[in-house]
């Protein structure tokens, strides 16, 4: 008599630890959480003051160009909804470039965000450690060495975190969104308040928005190019691959969190015109706290922690989706393979996490390597209108791909002409040589991709130091491609 399948639990568990892929654990609630938490950031406290200085102080022109931002990012997002649950892969944009555009392109986003998304993450920490160490210190500077060995505790930390477990990463980003959400409804709350009360001061503002001088061309598209800055992470959920049901949840995510962000920033501005004049707002170093002080003086200090919960969750989100990226870059052979391989206890990308928390940690201890990084803020708009253009170039060239969401087809051509307008119009209006060197590295990914990816270059003795860091991190390959490694 032949022997059956054994249905002794031990054995069904064993077999399911031997299955080494990333578990599908995010929900509809966990992905709003991130995507918000991704978004909004120190900004809306701190200077949400480039909009309003940029329409030459004039309240209408602001508001709108808030409004037109939240409408052009969520715009973004519906492009992206539908490539995430047609392709439901780690990796976001790099993914859907490269299915969408070729190995070369998606190779040069990896190489770019490789560097500028851990030299982010770098800045958040120290901003975090700016707002968590000077209270201590009143009106004297804290030290710099303490600021950077409390951005390196930090990065480590939410490293160590995202490596270990992604139901707590996720449990860490739901607290930290909604600590951060109930203090911009507090500001929110506060003006709805002080407008109802009817004083004349605060409708001021309000009576003839559009009557003060008018922006020209130009100054509005710098405004609105820094409100899009300030809707900056609409982006994070096509990272996760780990979503349940990404057909149905990815653009119900969507859905409820971009447009709840602009329903957030919009009554925030609201509240800050309501009591502060446009003059003061512009020349508030930190917007939120004079507004504080004004409304609410004796439990004003809740606004500085506020600003270092947003960063905390912003960093948080970040680290979470920048782990991905690598994660899937390692998987198409773009990065060393140890990058792609999974933690045997946990089932998460703790290699990945590693490479780009190290990287970080470099940005960190010599501080002015960051702000090279600024003259790079092109490429972000320049991977999103590839992405949009994969969009277009799948819906010809894969017609018959499962498409569980479809964008109306002219918001992905509008994505795509925006996108190259941002990329052009700040080297066009204000040349500099550092985008020229900063074009020339982008460029400068050739030299790795011909040998080493196209040429497919091995050194024997990488495999030896693999095999090392396999066995002392506890990590092993994934079962299966991108594409079915998912539960």
């Amino acid at each position: 008599m032949g022997r059956g399948k054994s249905n002794d639990p031990k054995d069904v568990k064993r077999k399911e630890k031997t299955k080494m892929q990333l578990k599908r654990r995010i929900g509809c609630f966990d992905g709003v959480s991130f995507i918000i938490g991704s978004i909004v950031g120190a900004g809306i406290f701190v200077s949400p003051t480039g909009v309003l200085k940029h329409s030459l102080l004039n309240v209408g022109v602001a508001l709108t160009i808030w409004t037109a931002s939240g409408l052009v990012s969520l715009m973004g997002s519906l492009c992206y909804a539908e490539l995430g649950t047609a392709l439901p892969f780690s990796g976001g944009e790099y993914s859907h470039i490269k299915r969408g555009l070729g190995s070369l392109p998606a190779f040069v986003f990896i190489w770019t965000s490789t560097f500028t998304k851990p030299a982010s993450n770098a800045a958040r920490t120290l901003l975090f450690a700016e707002y968590a160490t000077q209270p201590f210190y009143g009106i004297c500077p804290a030290p710099e060495v303490l600021k950077k060995c409390l951005a390196l505790a930090v990065l480590w930390s939410l490293g160590i975190l995202n490596g270990r477990s992604v139901k707590l990463a996720t449990w860490v980003q739901i607290v930290f969104t909604l600590l951060k959400m109930m203090a911009l409804s507090v500001i929110a709350v506060g003006g709805i308040v002080l407008l109802v009360g009817g004083r004349k001061e605060n409708l001021a503002r309000f009576e003839d928005m559009f009557g003060s001088e008018m922006p020209n061309a130009s100054q509005i598209a710098e405004a609105f190019f820094q409100g899009l800055y300030a809707y900056g992470g609409w982006w994070s959920l096509n990272y996760m691959a780990e979503m349940k049901n990404p057909s149905r949840n990815i653009p119900l995510t969507v859905m409820t969190a971009v447009p709840s962000v602009i329903v957030f920033y919009l009554l925030v501005n609201i509240s800050y015109l309501t009591v502060l004049t446009p003059k003061e707002i512009v020349s508030s170093v930190a917007v939120a706290v004079t507004w504080a002080d004004r409304v609410i003086p004796s439990v004003a200090w809740i606004i500085p922690l506020s600003v270092a919960i947003s960063i905390f969750g912003a960093l948080n989100s970040s680290m979470f989706t920048l782990g991905r990226l690598s994660y899937a870059g390692s998987q198409s052979g773009h990065l060393p393979v140890l990058i792609s391989m999974l933690n045997v206890h946990t089932c998460t990308p703790a290699p990945a996490l590693i490479f780009s928390t190290i990287i970080a940690s470099i940005f960190i201890i010599p501080s002015d390597l960051i702000m090279l990084t600024n003259y790079f803020g092109f490429s972000a708009w320049l991977m999103i209108g590839l992405t949009c253009a994969s969009l277009i170039v799948l819906r010809y060239r894969e017609p018959n791909l499962h498409r569980p969401y479809k964008v109306f087809l002219p918001v992905p051509f509008v994505m795509v002409a925006m996108s190259f307008f941002l990329v052009l119009a700040p080297i066009v209006w204000s040349p500099n040589m550092q985008y020229f060197y900063a074009f020339l590295f982008m460029l400068g990914s050739l030299i790795v991709y011909l040998p080493f990816v196209h040429f497919k270059l091995h050194f024997a003795f990488f495999d030896k130091i693999t095999c090392y860091l396999q066995l002392l991190l506890e990590v092993s390959p994934a079962d299966g491609s991108d594409e079915s490694k998912c539960e």
